[in-house]
């Protein structure tokens, strides 16, 4: 299959490298510069060379804020019977924007990045396939994402975007507000040090990636529930309520059952 990757990033080499032995693939970045380290695939510039290219598969891996601009540049430089396909970590507004551009479309979100992963062992990821979208092109990620181990879940684009609110927002704001009330430990313990290099490793995410997530329009009422835990456990604390926290350590281990 002639695939075309758009976006030079971590994502796009990412699946440059997983899928170049199996099929013709190409990238398209407009920065050249992004293109250097692509290696074993066609690299593109213009829109010209896309279009004598004519993918069957086009696999978008710009940051959200370029998604959909991305899309419609190229879009007129695509044969009919392309397939479009995004791996953005919200899909607010994709659903509207397929159902009226004219092509066969698949949106699925790789639940991993190259922060923590194991890009060569992710048998213990996550994947999201939208069920929403072209029959053959699920069946493509289905079985790509199945070979690398991963464990794939099929969700609505509105079931998709309530999950990720939850599942990144939440530990995103957590590590957030821990970066910002620690301060330099010369002795720190082992809890201090796994939390420091979470902090890390999300905050040397990109921030394009960052306000993705936070931006979600979920998010703000995940956020909501960590300032009504906060408050709580500070009431709890400021007491000195032995049973209130003992109840209260009872329900959050149960969580993490």
């Amino acid at each position: 299959m002639r695939i075309l990757i758009l976006g030079a990033g971590k994502m796009g080499s990412f699946f440059v490298d997983l899928l170049n032995f199996d099929h013709e693939t190409a990238v398209y970045d407009v920065d050249p510069r992004r293109l250097r380290f692509m290696y074993n695939t066609l690299r593109f510039t213009s829109l010209e060379e896309i279009a004598d290219f004519r993918p069957e598969l086009v696999i978008n891996a710009v940051t959200l804020k370029h998604t959909l601009s991305v899309f419609n540049e190229v879009m007129p430089h695509l044969p009919a019977d392309c397939i479009l396909s995004d791996i953005a970590s919200v899909k607010t507004g994709f659903q509207e924007f397929y159902e009226g551009c004219g092509f066969r479309y698949v949106s699925t979100h790789p639940m991993f990045g190259p922060t923590f992963a194991n890009l060569g062992a992710l048998s213990n990821e996550n994947a999201i396939i939208i069920s929403e979208g072209d029959y053959m092109g699920r069946i493509f990620f289905r079985d790509l994402y199945s070979r690398l181990g991963l464990h794939i879940c099929e969700y609505t684009f509105e079931e998709h975007d309530e999950t990720v609110a939850y599942s990144l927002s939440i530990p995103f704001v957590s590590t957030f507000v821990f970066a910002a009330v620690m301060k330099h430990q010369d002795a720190p313990g082992t809890t201090f040090k796994r939390h420091m290099k979470i902090a890390r490793g999300v905050l040397s995410e990109d921030d394009c990636l960052l306000r993705e997530i936070l931006f979600n329009p979920r998010t703000g009422g995940q956020v909501a529930r960590i300032r009504d835990e906060l408050k709580e456990l500070l009431d709890i604390i400021d007491r000195k309520d032995e049973a209130a926290l003992g109840d209260y350590l009872k329900k959050i281990r149960e969580h993490i059952k």
